[in-house]
């Protein structure tokens, strides 16, 4: 799949290595993504947090460390965990190809988030 324009637009800012793997993801997925936000300003993440749709200020989108990816299913977001589950390889994929080490919000207990993928807080990503 290629991505659009709009979802390209989305990456400016994001770190160059997580590109790499947005874009690596895009080549080999055989479910069609899009991305929904990359670099976030800090009024943006308060916003977020004030709707309940995160728990945190510190967010990885502030500094570019991070992306929201949807599934589209006849071009239409969905927001279906099995579908993320089908896309999550893909981009565990690209990640390897790539060698980037990357966290999926998929993964995490506390507040599972299926959109988000984000390179680790530690060297060299900080």
């Amino acid at each position: 799949m290629t991505l659009s324009s709009t979802s390209l637009s989305r990456l400016k800012g994001v770190h160059p290595d997580l590109v790499r793997v947005i874009k690596r993801a895009a080549q080999i997925t055989k479910v069609d993504f899009a991305v929904v936000e990359g670099l976030r300003t800090l009024e943006r993440q308060k916003e977020l947090l004030k709707a309940g749709a995160t728990k945190i200020l510190r967010s990885r989108h502030i500094t570019g460390h991070a992306v929201d990816v949807v599934p589209l299913v006849d071009g239409k977001a969905r927001w279906d965990w099995p579908l993320y589950h089908k896309l999550a390889p893909f981009i565990w994929a690209a990640a390897r190809a790539e060698d980037v080490p990357l966290e999926w919000g998929g993964d995490w207990k506390s507040f599972p988030d299926a959109p988000h993928w984000q390179l680790p807080r530690k060297k060299p990503y900080i």
